[in-house]
């Protein structure tokens, strides 16, 4: 006979205890211990530096200059700063390293991902050597993704005193978050575990600074063969980066951030290993080959590449530097939300059109009610979106979430969607930067095709055809042609409430004209999908609204796979007008190619209805 099954909650609490149970082992190091062994770490560091020189041995950068200049130059009444923006990758990474190199005194870091991939191979070894010559570096790391292997913590943490690593918000005192941790933290402790540091600065002696959406990782800077990001950052060179040091320094003395040598996985393989786990930095002395050497060799000419930058450089006034604080985690109604109440808040005041391009098309509560206030007005503003296609994204459940809604979307909030292609004709990425293998692709690398091994991934889905992929990662508003937004907001429900994130508003024409531009971009036949109403069917149109709102609304309605859903993706048709969906003659100039273009779908088609019919309670944490 079997036994009785346990009560819904009495199967949680086991589940809870098993978890902490193991947990429990995993930490077991006491903490006068953990305590001994970092102060062992930072007692080890060295002290000598490689420079006697004033400059710290700095390379020449006429960026940098520039910043002192437009600091020395403003008042607080006619500021001035010189902002640029970096579209591909490679710049972007040349232009951290460059800096990285040219500082004198000091450098701060902060970021949601750091990978010790190619890319952040280059930027770590920068990172140290500026230490080495006597600059102070401190960087601050999300610890869910930050440099998670603790012997190299223990390695950095003991390396030189003129270094300094913080990981913010580990949840359980450890620089890895194990799997049987990662089911903790979400039976657990839910609400600590999803509240994460999404920011992402460098600033350099406190008068440049760069933000954006990139983080550390091959794929922001256009070197991964499979899969890289259409992302954007700005750099900012003035007295606004005065505001971007202050909110870096707010986090750096956070109650969750903590030290690394004070991690206890750290401790303990410093313990273990009885100091510093050898040869985690050995991987500098090979830096100089291939693409490694060219972008170190790259990133010492600045001029080059602020010459390579020039159409993308601004003279502007006023910059301003908005930022969650971090008691947005501490849940207080005082608590800083500042980066999502002034995109809204922008956002409210526009008259004739809004531009927003986010990689996520899941609105908030707040967010949805503010597009359908838009829509009362007489006239009410065009609102363009530019934001992924499933075939695009590396998030198949917010896609999910975002293709439930379009109707609502199109319908009741007046968007105009644009739905970013995998392989866009018009793009800043250089395929040849990729190290993708021409026809070799497909099979070596499993992101590329339709074949079993792509999958088995958990990100983006299979394709038709192989190719390196690109998906959208840029996060930017643009207000009527006058104002314009760079930064890490999402505009989706985790920023708005878990997430703590930073923007950077820009009130100057030519900046936001330039920038809308690049969108529209990224928005044009040849690099996006149209979404737009499907053909009326010949019977029962009326009908088939009405039982498509229905799906929309009851989750388990929708499992039925209603297969007449409001909106579809459509191509330009050779030779026509790209006429907005509106006009009579749109069905004769753009061509239906079907819910999920270039999509390999098989089951995953399955998996989207059943994610989008039972997923609307995942909304406010996608």
């Amino acid at each position: 006979m079997s036994a009785a099954p346990l009560p819904a909650c009495r199967w949680r609490a086991a589940l809870v205890l098993v978890l902490a149970a193991g947990l429990a082992a995993c930490a077991g190091l006491p903490k006068a211990q953990r305590l001994e062994a970092a102060g062992a770490m930072v007692a080890a560091r060295a002290t000598a530096v490689d420079c006697a020189a004033a400059d710290r041995c700095a390379v020449p950068s006429a960026l940098l200059e520039a910043g002192h200049r437009r600091v020395a130059d403003s008042t607080p009444a006619a500021p001035r700063h010189r902002l640029v923006l970096l579209e591909n990758g490679a710049d972007a990474l040349a232009m951290r390293l460059h800096l990285i190199r040219a500082a004198r005194e000091r450098i701060e870091l902060k970021s949601f991902i750091f990978q010790l991939d190619d890319g952040g191979r280059l930027v770590l070894d920068a990172l140290l050597e500026a230490a080495e010559r006597g600059v102070k570096v401190r960087v601050l790391l999300d610890q869910l993704y930050g440099l998670d292997d603790p012997n190299l913590q223990a390695a950095l943490a003991s390396h030189h005193a003129n270094f300094e690593l913080r990981l913010y918000n580990p949840t359980f005192e450890e620089a890895r978050t194990q799997p049987l941790q990662f089911a903790a933290g979400i039976v657990c402790c839910f609400r600590r575990f999803n509240q994460r540091m999404h920011g992402k600065l460098l600033l350099v002696d406190g008068v440049v600074g760069i933000t954006g959406g990139r983080n550390v990782q091959d794929r922001y800077f256009d070197w991964d063969p499979a899969f890289n990001y259409r992302d954007r950052d700005l750099v900012v060179a003035g007295p606004a980066v005065r505001e971007m040091q202050a909110d870096f320094d707010r986090f750096w003395v956070a109650e969750r951030s903590v030290p690394a040598e004070q991690l206890a996985d750290v401790a303990q393989r410093w313990i273990s290993h009885g100091g510093a786990p050898a040869g985690r930095l050995d991987w500098r002395e090979a830096l100089e080959e291939g693409r490694l050497g060219s972008m170190r060799r790259a990133a010492l000419d600045g001029d080059a590449l602020l010459a390579r930058l020039a159409e993308a450089s601004f003279e502007v006034g006023a910059v301003r530097f908005i930022a969650d604080w971090p008691d947005k985690h501490e849940g207080e109604p005082a608590a800083r939300k500042d980066a999502s109440e002034a995109m809204r808040r922008l956002i409210a005041d526009a008259r004739e059109e809004v531009v927003l391009q986010t990689p996520y098309l899941v609105l908030s509560r707040p967010a949805r009610r503010l597009f359908q206030d838009l829509q009362r007005r007489d006239p009410p503003p065009a609102v363009r979106i530019s934001t992924n296609s499933l075939a695009a994204t590396d998030a198949f459940p917010v896609y999910a979430m975002s293709h439930k809604y379009k109707r609502t979307y199109l319908r009741e909030l007046g968007f105009l969607i644009h739905e970013y292609k995998p392989y866009p004709t018009d793009t800043p990425l250089d395929p040849a930067s990729t190290g993708a293998l021409g026809e070799r692709a497909a099979a070596d690398f499993p992101l590329f095709g339709s074949g079993s091994a792509a999958r088995r991934q958990g990100g983006p889905v299979p394709l038709r055809r192989a190719g390196v992929r690109t998906g959208l990662h840029a996060k930017s508003v643009v207000v009527d042609r006058r104002v314009a937004v760079v930064g890490t907001h999402n505009f989706d429900p985790r920023s708005d409430h878990w997430n703590t994130e930073n923007l950077v508003i820009v009130e100057d024409a030519a900046f936001a004209t330039a920038l809308a531009r690049i969108i529209e971009r990224d928005m044009a036949p040849e690099n996006a999908w149209l979404i737009a109403p499907r053909a009326k069917p010949p019977l029962f149109s009326g009908l088939s609204y009405g039982l498509g709102k229905l799906s929309e609304a009851l989750p388990v309605f929708d499992l039925w796979a209603w297969p007449f859903p409001y909106a579809r993706s459509y191509e330009l048709v050779e030779g026509c007008e790209p006429l907005p969906w509106g006009d009579p003659r749109f069905h004769e100039c753009w061509r239906d190619v079907g819910d999920f273009p270039e999509v390999g779908v098989g089951s995953k088609r399955i998996y989207t209805r059943i994610l989008t019919g039972f997923g609307a309670g995942l909304v406010p944490i996608l």
